[in-house]
């Protein structure tokens, strides 16, 4: 057991900035298609943070042309190039799927005060 753990171990990424659901997040993405290779950019609040060891994932929403889109990504993937933490939101649940249902100015987070 303790084989597995140290295998694990050793494909998991340490470079990732600590996030939690309500954050809004830019994540670069590398795209192979064919030969070339390019990075595209999915920009939006985090819903979910599933934790866990190689196989932690986090889902992303964005509303792009009025129609709102998730995407799931492995947190651990080696196609993620880079997260970048663009704001922090106030929530009190770990899990806002309840964003889905709201619209326009009601589907806002409030961003987290920091008191200097």
């Amino acid at each position: 057991m303790e084989a597995i753990k140290k295998i694990e171990r050793e494909h998991m990424r340490v470079d990732m900035p600590r996030f939690k659901a309500g954050d809004t997040v830019k994540v670069q993405l590398r795209i192979i298609e064919g030969e070339k290779e390019r990075i595209q950019v999915f920009q939006g609040v985090v819903l979910r943070l599933r934790r866990g060891s190689t196989d932690a994932t986090f889902t992303v929403r964005k509303v792009s042309d009025g129609i709102g889109v998730e995407r799931v990504f492995p947190l651990h993937s080696p196609f993620i190039e880079g997260v970048e933490v663009l704001s922090e939101g106030k929530t009190r649940q770990s899990r806002i799927y309840y964003l889905k249902k709201l619209k326009g100015k009601a589907a806002r987070i409030k961003s987290k005060q920091i008191w200097e």
